[in-house]
Order: structure tokens, then C-alpha cells, then sequence
């Protein structure tokens, strides 16, 4: 139960991280700066563990740079980066529609790659979680939908094709990133050392974009202090909470327990904006609590 706890801890603090970066985007800062100074930040801030542990950084097999390259290059770095285009391309609504397909790759992923045995009562489970965070969304996207030109030129355009691309590409960075992960932990690799190198590989990937959209250039004042609050949320606590509940919990588990987020943004919003939790979201929260929970006591 204390991996559910962690997984939950590490949404609650995601779910904080936005009130400070949308905020930013909608300020015009490019996510492109967000992400990338972040990158920064954290690399500079794990060097010693990434120094510290060298020989096993250095000693790794092709597939392992593969792991980190999928948790780093794709989870850290270019996931957030195509979601956070996706949602200047398509209705954002649409975009958080499609993103609940994420468990369902992670899911798919932990039977391939981690060889997880699934029982059947997990999958009457698990799709109560997914009922739950459909309720928790709903009503933001039956709004966002209702005013969407569902014919075949709204659907299908150059613009809305490339929005469906950049979503898809999140979607299965994020999900395969959950299963990579639990793969490193499984090999030995500790949160720090998982954490250390998924931000260094992330940098990585950044700094060719990073280079030619910023120019290198890092944010300052303001801007840079917030980004900074930001890492300490998301980027330190967030993903420590999350690698420590990953090690103890199967990644299908994880997969559904991560789906909490969108609860913990709306119940955020309740506090901190006075935005209500509607009867259907406390609902769709309770149905993902009890899911998860279920699945957890019993090791379906």
C-alpha cells in the first residue's frame, strides 16, 4: 500500500507544479525554455550522484542506455514537450481525452517488456479505474468537445493531424517510461541513480532544441525563480516520491495509480482558485481510490 501512497504523493505534487507552469506558457514563456532550464537545473543538482556512481553509468549495456533514453529522452524530455504542443494545436479537451489511453500502453508495455502476470480480476479493476478518471475529466471534456467541428475537414487537417501525432508521441513516451523505469529499478539502479540519469539523458535530447529555440539563453528573475520552485515540486520531490512507489508496486499498478493526477489538479484548483469539485469528480477520485486500492491488497 505505501507504493500507492508514494505514486499518490508524487500526483499531488504534479498537480501543484501547474499552478506555477501554465501560468508561465500562458505568460508566453515557451515550454521549449521551461523544460530545457529545468534540464538544467536538474542535472547540475544530481552531478555528484551521476559522479558518484560513474563506473555503473559507464559500464552500461547498450539496452540499458536504451532505458534511460526512454524514461530520460522520452518521459522527461520530449513527452511534456509534444504534449505541451499538442495542446496549442488541437482542443485541449481532446487532448486530455486522448491521453487517458496512457495506462493502457504502460499496461500493454509491463506484459511485453517486464513479462507481468495479469489476473482477470485485475482487468474489471482496472477498468473501473479508468471509468474514475474519466469522471474526473469529464466535465471540462464534454465542454471543450461540444464546440469541436466534428466533421471530416475539422477532424482531418494538416494541423490537427500533426496536434494527433504530438499527443501519441506523449502518450507512449510517458507510458513506456513508467515500464522502462520499474526496469531500471529492477536492475539494481537506485531512485537517485534512475533520477540522475533520467534528467542528464532528458538534457541531452533538450539541448539541440534547447539551442536553436532559446538560443541558450536562460530565463531570468522571475521567470527563473518560478522555474526553480517548480523543480524543487515536480522535479525533485515529485519524481522521488514516484521512483520510491514504482519500486515497490508492479508498473501496471503504477500505470493506474498515476491516473490519480487529474483528481489532485482538480481538488488543487478547489483549493488555491475556488474551483468546486463537482459530485462526478469525487465520485470518478473514489472509483480510482478503491480501484487501485483493491488492486494493491489483493495482487491482482
Amino acid at each position: 500500500m505505501k507504493g500507492v501512497i508514494f505514486i499518490f504523493t508524487a500526483c499531488i505534487l504534479w498537480a501543484i507544479d501547474t499552478l506555477i507552469r501554465y501560468p508561465l506558457l500562458w505568460g508566453g514563456v515557451s515550454a521549449e525554455s521551461i523544460v530545457f532550464t529545468e534540464h538544467i537545473i536538474l542535472t547540475l543538482i544530481f552531478s555528484y550522484a551521476l559522479y558518484h556512481s560513474r563506473r555503473k553509468f559507464l559500464g552500461l549495456k547498450l539496452k540499458g542506455v536504451f532505458y534511460f533514453f526512454v524514461i530520460g529522452g522520452l518521459g522527461s524530455a520530449l513527452g511534456t514537450l509534444a504534449f505541451t504542443k499538442a495542446f496549442g494545436i488541437l482542443n485541449p479537451s481532446l487532448v486530455i481525452l486522448l491521453q487517458k489511453f496512457q495506462p493502457i500502453v504502460a499496461i500493454v508495455f509491463a506484459y511485453i517488456f517486464l513479462k507481468e502476470k495479469f489476473k482477470p480480476e485485475y482487468f474489471a479493476w482496472a477498468f473501473l479505474c479508468l471509468v474514475g478518471a474519466g469522471l474526473i475529466s469529464y466535465q471540462d471534456i464534454a465542454t471543450g468537445l461540444s464546440g469541436m467541428d466534428w466533421s471530416w475537414h475539422g477532424l482531418v487537417t494538416s494541423s490537427t493531424v500533426l496536434g494527433y501525432f504530438y499527443t501519441l508521441v506523449a502518450v507512449v513516451s510517458w507510458g513506456s517510461s513508467t515500464v522502462f523505469g520499474k526496469k531500471l529499478s529492477l536492475q539494481g539502479f537506485n531512485t537517485t541513480e534512475i533520477m540522475a540519469g533520467r534528467f542528464f539523458m532528458g538534457f541531452l535530447c533538450l539541448l539541440p532544441v534547447g539551442l536553436t529555440v532559446t538560443g541558450g539563453q536562460i530565463p531570468q528573475g522571475e521567470v527563473l525563480g518560478k522555474i526553480l520552485a517548480m523543480v524543487v515540486i515536480s522535479g525533485l520531490l515529485g519524481m522521488y516520491f514516484y521512483y520510491n512507489g514504482l519500486k515497490k508496486i508492479p508498473a501496471r499498478l503504477c500505470a493506474l495509480a498515476e491516473m490519480f493526477f487529474p483528481f489532485c489538479a482538480v481538488a488543487i484548483n478547489w483549493i488555491f482558485l475556488g474551483k468546486e469539485l463537482t459530485l462526478m469528480q469525487l465520485l470518478g477520485g473514489a472509483l480510482l481510490l478503491l480501484g487501485s486500492t483493491v488492486i494493491q491488497i489483493k495482487h491482482y
